[in-house]
């Protein structure tokens, strides 16, 4: 029988210390040649485990192969150069030193099936692999080839494509694209940026993901909640439109953010991650403040759709933190399993 409310995670988990410089965001590596190969496989292995231990049900790499969730996918195609820098805007919050794009971009070969292939040996759940989505990653570059955003995100668009088949064939079974973009730049999103995400995912059989948040808890991202106001409706620009989309499950911020729980009714008939683990701070959550989350949500949300997550990943936050939230997250869906199967 199907596992009811089957929790994950968004996306990344705290690197070993050994590893890279922890609670860091684009921290460097502290191994090299072999030795790193090595490290970042114990450090999935690691990952792994603590996701069984707290009793997640759908596992992932806990991104410990990357640097960042964009620039490492970025970094193994070709037309981008990372020596030639520019300091661009990002996502409209904050300015960083990002690579430019000098020519056509194309995929040389695999960048995460290999990482795919030795998760899926490690275990039988059933595996969530993110990759970037076309407009968060145009949106982390400089283009000085194609001169058009809407142009750039095609052309990564078929390359992300390529790479899900791929991992589809690993064994991956759900698929996430990350596109915190789709926050921001709601009229590209509507235009273009969901036709290039159904592009990405063309032709998969496994489950897709897309993962709309707020963000790591950064200061520039902090900073920018504090601007938006008592209510959060930036999704209600873009729920519409993938309500009526390919993509199978819609991955968003609950827990802690001042998103209106009614907004879900845009998306009804979709299943959907309801981020109830806040990322921003290093306060653990209740079991029951969890679960408290997840009934909220249960009212525009049938409970077979229901997938309890956090809300955006947890790189910048210490292991010991990040353990206690994974733990909590379990524990609050299953104070909603135990309710759903006594009827109330």
């Amino acid at each position: 029988m199907k596992q009811l409310l089957p929790t994950s995670t968004a996306g990344s988990l705290p690197k070993p210390s050994w590893l890279a410089e922890p609670e860091k965001l684009w921290s460097p590596w502290k191994l090299q040649g072999e030795t790193l190969t090595e490290g970042k496989e114990d450090a999935l292995r690691v990952a792994l485990q603590e996701q069984q231990q707290a009793g997640i049900d759908i596992v992932s790499d806990g991104e410990q192969t990357r640097q960042h969730f964009v620039t490492t996918f970025i970094e193994h195609l070709s037309g981008v150069d990372f020596e030639n820098r520019k300091t661009v805007r990002i996502r409209d919050r904050y300015d960083a030193s990002v690579p430019t794009v000098i020519g056509p971009v194309a995929r040389q070969k695999p960048v995460f099936v290999d990482d795919a292939k030795f998760l899926r040996q490690q275990t039988d759940k059933p595996i969530k692999w993110a990759l970037p989505g076309p407009m968060t990653m145009i949106d982390t570059l400089y283009d000085d080839h194609y001169k058009s955003r809407e142009k750039l995100a095609w052309e990564f668009a078929k390359i992300l494509n390529q790479e899900a088949k791929e991992l589809e064939a690993a064994g991956v079974n759900i698929i996430q694209f990350d596109e915190p973009a789709f926050n921001v730049f709601f009229d590209e999103v509507n235009a273009w940026g969901i036709a290039c995400l159904e592009r990405a995912i063309e032709g998969l059989k496994c489950e897709t993901v897309v993962h709309i948040c707020y963000g790591y808890g950064i200061k520039a991202n902090t900073d920018w909640k504090k601007t938006l106001g008592s209510e959060w409706r930036q999704y209600e620009e873009v729920f519409p439109k993938l309500q009526q989309s390919s993509i199978d499950i819609i991955s968003l911020e609950c827990q802690n953010s001042h998103v209106p729980i009614e907004l879900l009714e845009l998306i009804r008939g979709k299943k959907v991650m309801v981020g109830a683990i806040d990322v921003a701070t290093n306060r653990i959550e209740t079991a029951e403040e969890v679960a408290d989350t997840l009934r909220k949500a249960l009212q525009f949300v049938d409970a077979d759709k229901l997938y309890p997550c956090t809300n955006c990943g947890m790189a910048p936050l210490s292991r010991k933190v990040a353990r206690g939230k994974l733990k909590a997250l379990s524990a609050g869906a299953d104070i909603i399993r135990k309710e759903l199967a006594a009827g109330k």
